[in-house]
């Protein structure tokens, strides 16, 4: 019986290794290239609205060579999107920018917004895997520090704006767009303190906005607005701050979607402080008696020393914002519901 029970124990063994082997193997050859276009419709527009497609990159964590991932997100322009936003970490080697340009040239003329990840000022170093099962990632010393000056000279080509700790705005089939941003989280280089100076000063330089039309039934030409916040980073204190100020929709990566996940379980970190549910994909975020959209993208990369994803593949999300469900208030006037 002891005999039985080791030779038992043996098969169980060698089974588990030769399937950690192939998960291995299908994560760092197949998985991680197998590029993903998600389709996702969000309710968030005003009654009467045109529908906006947005796309939502993030992640790309690109090194040079990588020409397939190049190919893949140069093709996504034949979707036409309305406008793109790029959530950052953006680079993954010192010559990360030959790869972007390659990826991101057929965007130009096409309007967008950007921030900043860690990992567009700090290229990757080698970390032991498991560390991230204490916490959020640290940079290290060793880290080489990357052009980020051409990086955003590089979007300004293209005509997108930096809202790192920063507002702008957007006219958008119809629809007025507000985004604010703030610069990465994860290194604590957002200044959730400026955004309200940013806001009103946006605010203030509208033509038609409040500031400059007190009376709202004097204004020439109303429009819908729909404001949008960005992050890198989806921390806790950075998506409640941004519900406070109104946010109605709310974009951010970082997280990989976990990477390594488990199937039928999910991700199994994070990599900051948003609950592991809401690691990647569409959720709505609530703070206090406010709730705005959340999508969190699973982006496209990895560290070129992790080079493996698993029940996890690497994405980019058209989304469909459309308009919302129009509801009656008790004075008649009709607003949008989710």
């Amino acid at each position: 019986m002891p005999g039985g029970f080791a030779r038992a124990a043996t098969r169980v063994a060698s089974a588990i290794g030769v399937a950690a082997a192939a998960a291995g193997v299908w994560g760092s050859l197949i998985e991680r290239t197998r590029w993903t276009l998600r389709r996702v419709e969000v309710p968030v527009l005003p009654p009467g609205s045109q529908p906006v497609r947005v796309l939502h990159v993030s992640d790309l964590h690109m090194a040079p060579w990588q020409r397939s991932k190049q190919d893949w997100v140069a093709g996504l322009a034949a979707l036409h999107p309305d406008l793109v936003v790029n959530t950052g970490d953006n680079l993954g080697h010192v010559r990360g920018l030959e790869g972007i340009r390659r990826a991101f040239a057929p965007f130009a003329g096409i309007p967008g917004v950007f921030v900043n990840g860690s990992n567009d000022y700090f290229g990757p170093v080698l970390k032991n895997p498991f560390s991230y099962f204490g916490g959020p990632s640290v940079n290290l010393a060793r880290a080489a520090q990357l052009d980020i000056d051409a990086l955003h000279g590089f979007f300004g080509e293209l005509g997108w704006a930096d809202i790192d700790n920063r507002a702008t705005s957007l006219d958008v089939r119809g629809t007025h767009f507000e985004f604010f941003g703030v610069d990465d989280p994860h290194k604590g280089y957002d200044r959730l303190d400026l955004i309200t100076a940013a806001i009103d000063d946006l605010r203030s330089d509208d033509p038609l906005g409040d500031d400059v039309w007190p009376d709202p039934a004097t204004v020439p030409h109303p429009r819908p607005t729909v404001t949008v916040g960005v992050t890198h980073a989806p921390y806790q204190r950075v998506l409640n701050s941004f519900v406070t100020h109104g946010a109605q929709l709310m974009l951010a990566g970082h997280t990989h979607g976990g990477q390594v996940c488990v199937p039928g379980y999910g991700a199994l970190v994070t990599n900051c402080d948003i609950p592991r549910t809401q690691v990647k994909g569409l959720s709505l975020w609530r703070h206090g008696l406010r709730s705005a959209y959340l999508h969190v993208s699973a982006g496209l990369g990895t560290s070129i020393y992790a080079p493996i994803r698993f029940a996890c593949p690497p994405e980019a999300t058209l989304l469909t914002l459309t308009a919302a469900r129009a509801t009656r208030t008790t004075t008649g006037r009709v607003v949008g519901a989710a």
